[in-house]
């Protein structure tokens, strides 16, 4: 079949953009053609290995028509971009017609018969509008469901829209029920997919037996991350902890990834305190991530929003022990496992959807504190990691398993389309 792929941001750097290249790596090994829109800006360019670049067109912002950059689903990218909550009328009618553009012109030429955007938002919202009479699914990566509270306007604008897409992927059963709740979407319609990894790239290696142990963080330098919290809970560690073997500091932090403006700016500042004991390495390539990853003893991802982030498959599936922060989502995944691999840091009420009370920041601290001395322990006791339970979590998400769940939701579109 022909898909006609719409990401409304860069196709890299992000988990939504990630899972984009692997969906459509996935679609073309089965001999389905693939168009690509999505947003860009500046000299971007996307692997002609993933996709030819003849069946990809750019929505291109900090252009003369589009003066701005490209809006994020987050708040913070780790790329420059414009916060949704900030577009006046003005850059919200441009951003709409400049899509409305790339996608009437994918349906002319490239004749799709079935459309997968990304995220319950305007460029969702917008394909479904033109294009009414074609079969259409939409990833839910999360994100978009914190911006509806965010955005509460634009969010009621996209519903009646998003309730008349033909079938909806949700990562959880946590994450289907509030695609019910905020958009009132018949659960019928929403099938429960999940997130994948690249099991070719991410797989496990022998642990380095001395020296400190190698903690990993990846992902965006922003405080819905949680990483100045995790920084300054470092700084509560026991000091007295050390490698009697070797003498080295019994934990390195590796930060992986990056940000803009402020929060970028705060991460980098408290960094910088530990002299040496924090490794700031910006953006990896998904290759170098992975060589990293199987460096590291421990991934720690402290976030206070997500709906599944595919690292901690990454991480698990490359022999990491996982300390994350007990997210529904999260929890409906790794909680049950009964693993020795994973361990869930409690998060107290939040003022916001992704940001807690400032009182409670002390607590956050010393629970993380805590957590992350308890498995570097652990880590220092046996620095081999138990394969057998990170691979019973991690062995249905394979990119595998998951395009096969994907490739049934187009099917059911398909069949249930009334043409």
């Amino acid at each position: 079949m022909k898909i006609l792929h719409i990401l409304s941001q860069l196709p890299d750097h992000t988990g939504s953009g990630k899972y984009i290249q692997a969906v459509i790596k996935h679609t073309a090994a089965k001999g389905h053609d693939n168009f690509l829109i999505a947003g860009i800006q500046g000299d971007f360019t996307l692997d002609s290995l993933i996709i030819p670049p003849k069946n990809t067109d750019f929505v291109r912002f900090n252009t003369k028509d589009l003066d701005f950059p490209v809006p994020g689903m987050s708040d913070v990218m780790p790329y420059e971009s414009t916060v949704f909550s900030t577009l006046t009328q003005d850059q919200a009618l441009r951003y709409t017609i400049a899509f409305k553009k790339k996608i009437f012109d994918a349906q002319a030429g490239f004749r799709p018969d079935i459309i997968h955007t990304h995220h319950l938002w305007l460029a969702s919202k917008t394909a479904r509008i033109l294009l009414p009479d074609l079969p259409m699914v939409t990833t839910c990566h999360g994100t978009c469901l914190r911006q509806f509270s965010l955005c509460p306007d634009i969010g009621r604008d996209v519903q009646t829209a998003c309730r008349n897409i033909d079938r909806i992927m949700s990562l959880s059963h946590f994450q289907k029920k509030e695609i019910k709740r905020i958009h009132s979407i018949d659960p019928e319609k929403i099938d429960i997919v999940g997130g994948g990894y690249d099991d070719s790239m991410f797989f496990d290696d022998i642990k380095a037996q001395s020296g400190p142990v190698e903690i990993l963080y990846a992902g965006k330098l922003s405080r819905a991350k949680g990483v100045p919290w995790l920084l300054k809970s470092l700084a509560r560690l026991d000091e007295k902890n050390m490698d009697g073997k070797t003498g080295h500091p019994s934990w390195r932090l590796h930060m992986a990834g990056t940000s803009s403006g402020r929060e970028k700016e705060e991460c980098l500042s408290l960094a910088e305190e530990f002299k040496g004991r924090v490794i700031v390495h910006g953006a990896l390539s998904h290759l170098d991530l992975a060589a990293l990853m199987r460096r590291a003893h421990i991934f720690i991802l402290p976030s206070f929003f997500e709906g599944l982030p595919l690292v901690l498959m990454e991480a698990l599936a490359s022999g990491c022990r996982v300390i994350t922060t007990s997210l529904p989502g999260t929890r409906e995944i790794l909680g049950g496992s009964e693993s020795r691999m994973v361990d869930m840091v409690e998060l107290p009420l939040l003022e916001t959807i992704d940001s807690p009370f400032q009182k409670d920041m002390g607590l956050l601290e010393d629970r993380l504190a805590d957590t992350i001395g308890n498995v570097v322990g652990k880590v220092l006791e046996n620095r081999q990691p138990d394969m057998t339970a990170a691979k019973k979590i991690t062995e249905q998400y394979s990119w595998q398993k998951v395009f096969s769940r994907i490739e049934s939701v187009y099917e059911k579109a398909l069949s249930n389309f009334d043409r």
